[in-house]
């Protein structure tokens, strides 16, 4: 179990030694090293947040929350899922000289969306200080390389299913997968060195996201990273010498791609074709626009094949094309998980079963977190400030305040709030919010060819 969540975290302060296939055409290390290079590639490394913890110097976070009641008459902060599957979310606050506490610039946007986005409406602003024991490691978690937990958990519990929903859960995998096939060797045929031209890639995948939408957090993902290891604007700029990575920039490409998702954050509905990627693009930071289509295919294509295929696979011989449930187990298991992870999640009995599977997923990483004395875990796909509190660390002292803004922007503890960070997850909340119009498009298909 230690070595899976290892192996799920990427150590910004050491050198990549993460297993990968064969046949790949780069490493992760010379990717690491392309990216350290770009415009604002120190900032993977060397950034206000890092610094903060591995000196072990007490940690401030913003948290925004739409239940301070029940966390006043309970007395306790609870964690919830995401890319950080068990932590209690926020973003770092600064002290600044006069008093206040400058938020990070994904918490300034954060705190400036709440009159725009439904999802953030009515929320209140606390400040949670934590004193950790002692510094912390460089190493945030990447959602992206938790596919072989989602497959371990899923065979834990499938029991909890009935029959039909595991058969429909089971079959519905193997057919995306089916139907994905041709686009999915295409991804690992790139990975393995081969160019297929960049706009019938980008095409390829638009289509290829609705049956496949895991392919759509990689793709958000990895434009997003794009954006901002390259981008040169004034904002980067001043963001980057406080040591921030500009976070408006994904932010605005998530919201101008995707419709409604200022209700559920989706990136599964992703898919912006090569036309409408390079007008995305172009509307946010016009000299990016040219390059992003074929960094899209490369970064892509390798990110693909490190997070779907077991090590002892070679990129450039496997084929998805005559897929069954053994094959994909053994070849596949970190892809295989992501898929069957999201299809348990589209159940309509999933808000019932919410906990089985998630609440196991939380506790072995508040287990590993503990181990490696990670008490604040962050979002280590991009060291970008999305950063939380571990509800389940034993040696930090946690206080919690509301908070109030200035006309500068800043944040000022108001009111203690008598509250602790708890072990446990928030019930699931977002079922009623979910747009099944894709869901019940695939759900209703016609019979898949074998």
């Amino acid at each position: 179990m230690h070595t899976e969540w290892n192996d799920a975290h990427t150590d910004y302060g050491a050198p990549q030694t993460s297993q990968a296939p064969g046949g790949l055409a780069d490493s992760d290390a010379d990717w690491r090293q392309h990216l350290e290079q770009s415009p604002n590639g120190r900032l993977l490394h060397d950034n206000a947040m890092l610094r903060t913890l591995m000196a072990g110097a007490r940690v401030r976070l913003m948290h925004l929350t739409r239940s301070l009641d029940a966390v006043r008459s309970s007395g306790q902060l609870l964690a919830s899922t995401g890319c950080l599957v068990g932590a209690i979310y926020g973003s770092p606050l600064t002290p600044v000289p006069g008093g206040g506490l400058q938020p990070h610039n994904l918490g300034a946007y954060l705190l400036t969306s709440r009159s725009t986005l439904a999802s953030r409406r009515d929320s209140t602003p606390l400040v949670i200080e934590i004193t950790p024991d002692g510094p912390q490691p460089a190493k945030g978690l990447d959602y992206l390389r938790l596919g072989g937990i989602h497959l371990r958990t899923y065979q834990a519990f499938r029991h909890v299913l009935t029959t039909a929903e595991d058969h429909q859960v089971v079959q519905s995998v193997v057919d995306r997968v089916r139907v994905a096939a041709p686009f999915l060797d295409t991804l690992l045929r790139n990975a393995g060195g081969r160019a297929t031209p960049d706009k019938a890639f980008v095409d390829a995948l638009a289509a290829t996201v609705p049956v496949v939408p895991y392919l759509g957090y990689l793709y958000f993902e990895t434009v997003a990273e794009y954006l901002m290891l390259h981008s040169t604007s004034r904002a980067t700029k001043e963001n980057a010498d406080r040591g921030e990575m500009n976070n408006r920039l994904y932010k605005c490409l998530a919201f101008m791609a995707v419709d409604g998702m200022d209700v559920l954050f989706d990136l599964g509905r992703f898919h912006p074709d090569h036309s409408r990627l390079l007008q995305l693009v172009d509307r946010i930071e016009p000299a990016l626009t040219a390059p992003v289509a074929r960094y899209v295919r490369r970064r892509l294509s390798h990110r693909f094949a490190t997070t779907a295929l077991a090590p002892d696979q070679d990129t450039t011989a496997f084929s998805f094309e005559y897929p069954d449930l053994n094959v994909l187990t053994a070849a596949v298991p970190h892809l295989l998980g992501q898929l069957l992870f999201r299809e348990v999640r589209i159940l309509d009995r999933y808000p019932q079963l919410y906990h089985c599977f998630e609440q196991a997923k939380a506790l072995e990483a508040w287990t590993y977190w503990n181990t490696e004395q990670i008490a604040t875990p962050f979002n280590g796909t991009m060291p970008k400030g999305e950063i939380g509190l571990n509800p389940a660390y034993p040696n930090a002292r946690v206080t919690v305040w509301t908070a109030q803004t200035c006309d500068r922007g800043l944040l000022h503890p108001a009111e203690q709030v008598a509250a602790v960070p708890a072990p446990r997850l928030v019930p699931w909340l977002v079922a009623p919010l979910r747009d099944r119009t894709q869901e019940d498009q695939w759900i209703n298909r016609r019979p898949v060819p074998t």
